[in-house]
């Protein structure tokens, strides 16, 4: 564990600003869209119960969607930093244990089996039977005692596994408007979704949360070393249990809703990470707020651009993150020299 560097700053003090410009951004993200919105007296007429224009779009449109992209990007920023502590690597990031992988591909069935045309929640429900059924295989190739490297083994075969389905999938579409249609989906957007998607995936992202939290004394543990974190008291096989059942319930369900969505689980701790003196434990909750911040900001910024039809979020997300996982990598490189 690295001693706290001078820009460490106090918890709380830091949690508070961070929530704060969460809030700010939801605040923007509703009051952005691609026709004006009075969102004053949307809220206003939405908290009389008056069912007027505004408080329709607001309700229906923007509050849904600025809700998901604040849920979405707190669990990919938690799971990220979460992963990172528990791999102890930088380049960590949910995706490796292959949980995105497999929720996207229930996703895809969904789509492939034509429930989707019938039964409105049929792809997040898909996503996230994907996802659980991922966490369940993980639990079993791992079984008890099982090392970080054949946590990392297992998730890599998992998302091998997942990512040849679904180009299986699309090889197999019936037609190329459905193979388009799955494509689209799995570049990820906030576009379209309801409050039946919020409702879907909360519950399970909550329990994911607290799942994660409940990890941070004992990754902080771990930065000093598995023997250390085991000489402490620490249960290294319920520590990578507690991550992994986390991750799959926060990602997973959030893959299911917006479809897959990058590099906000690798980037977003690096930023923040020496603002609290790199500990693992108090980096979870201030990953999931900046996680939080970047997913708005990219779901804003795609609204602002003047393309239609709108470029996808994953697109955008991917666009911000490859530079910066060059800029790791070299800097990775310089230090090791």
């Amino acid at each position: 564990m690295r001693s706290e560097a001078s820009s460490d700053v106090r918890p709380v003090v830091l949690l508070g600003l961070l929530a704060l410009a969460t809030l700010a951004m939801t605040a923007i993200s509703m009051a952005v869209g691609y026709a004006p919105l009075a969102l004053g007296q949307a809220v206003s007429d939405l908290l009389a119960g008056q069912k007027s224009l505004p408080a329709l779009v607001l309700y229906e449109l923007r509050l849904p969607r600025a809700l998901l992209g604040a849920l979405v990007g707190f669990s990919l920023g938690m799971a990220g930093a979460a992963m990172q502590g528990l791999l102890r690597n930088p380049l960590a990031e949910p995706g490796v244990i292959g949980i995105s992988s497999a929720a996207a591909f229930g996703a895809v069935l969904a789509f492939y089996s034509g429930l989707s045309a019938s039964l409105a929640l049929a792809l997040p429900l898909g996503g996230i039977a994907g996802a659980l059924l991922a966490t369940s295989i993980l639990f079993i190739l791992l079984g008890r005692g099982a090392s970080t490297t054949t946590l990392i083994l297992a998730g890599v075969a998992l998302n091998s596994f997942a990512g040849a389905a679904t180009a299986l999938a699309l090889n197999l579409a019936p037609n190329p408007y459905a193979a388009l249609e799955i494509v689209f989906w799995l570049m990820g957007s906030l576009a379209d979704r309801s409050m039946s998607h919020v409702a879907l995936a909360l519950p399970l992202m909550l329990l994911g949360w607290i799942l994660l939290a409940s990890t941070a004394p004992a990754l902080d543990a771990l930065s000093l070393g598995e023997d250390t974190a085991a000489s402490l008291g620490f249960d290294l096989g319920g520590l990578r249990a507690r991550v992994i059942g986390g991750a799959a319930l926060a990602v997973g369900s959030a893959v299911a809703v917006t479809g897959a969505i990058g590099f906000v689980g690798l980037v977003v701790p690096h930023l923040l990470r020496p603002l609290v003196g790199h500990r693992p434990g108090r980096l979870l909750v201030a990953s999931g707020f900046g996680g939080a911040m970047l997913v708005l900001a990219a779901d804003i910024g795609v609204r602002l651009m003047p393309l239609r039809p709108e470029l996808k979020l994953g697109v955008v997300t991917a666009l911000i993150g490859a530079p910066f996982l060059f800029a790791l990598v070299q800097r990775l490189r310089r230090e090791a020299l």
